[in-house]
């Protein structure tokens, strides 16, 4: 199973995206295409990146009934990203149709995931904002387990989930790890977090990283150190 790190482009605009990109001239980073980037520039910045010879993960994290995801995936279809994502807690239904609708003509389609628990979440915020009294654990081991019932390749899940959602779905079920931070670093808005290291032991098939790339004073240096500590 191929392993890789994802940065996370969470930029404003096109015109930031691209100057960051310029920084690897040789190497081609896996980036996530979240929806701050996709919402300001729509579908061209997608196919841009894809151009310039990206994978991408569209992380728009859909969640509707299963008619309007269903439409919806047909049009992000198009796009030629290699990951596309909704919420698992949109049910399994909606899962099941928007694999119908990512589902091209020639029976090819993009890796679909689904987010389990954001790793901005923690027990409380699960219990006392969102009404689920079950342990974060488990929600997230069976909200996986809906999504591979439904078809879908995989999750996004925090690092510290990765090892139980492959011995509840098997080591084939793709597990999607954000909340990466360099033990050095600060945390930010997440509450979920692991090293590049630390998730590599712990089983995470990919990481996403946002900021510790994003932000740093030499962005390739910090991608690099990511790649030494997970894939190496």
């Amino acid at each position: 199973m191929a392993k890789d790190v994802i940065i996370a482009c969470d930029f404003k605009n096109a015109a930031d995206t691209y100057a960051f990109l310029d920084n690897f001239t040789e190497e081609k980073p896996f980036v996530k295409i979240g929806m701050e980037l996709f919402y300001a520039e729509g579908p061209q910045i997608v196919k841009e990146i894809k151009r310039r010879g990206h994978k991408i993960f569209l992380d728009l994290k859909l969640c509707d009934i299963p008619n309007t995801v269903e439409k919806a995936m047909r049009v992000l279809s198009s796009l030629d990203a290699d990951i596309v994502n909704l919420h698992a807690f949109g049910s399994k239904a909606m899962m099941e149709a928007a694999i119908r609708g990512l589902t091209r003509p020639d029976g090819t389609r993009p890796l679909l995931i689904a987010v389990t628990i954001l790793t901005s979440t923690d027990q409380d915020t699960l219990r006392n904002e969102m009404l689920i009294e079950k342990p974060l654990p488990e929600t997230v081991m069976s909200y996986a387990l809906n999504a591979k019932n439904a078809g879908l390749d995989g999750v996004v899940c925090s690092p510290l989930e990765a090892a139980k959602v492959h011995e509840t779905c098997g080591e084939g079920f793709l597990t999607v790890t954000p909340g990466i931070r360099f033990p050095e670093g600060e945390k930010g808005d997440q509450k979920r977090v692991m090293s590049p290291k630390d998730a590599k032991e712990a089983g995470s098939d990919y990481i996403v990283v946002g900021r510790p790339i994003t932000a740093a004073s030499d962005p390739k240096a910090a991608y690099e150190r990511c790649v030494r500590e997970f894939l190496q």
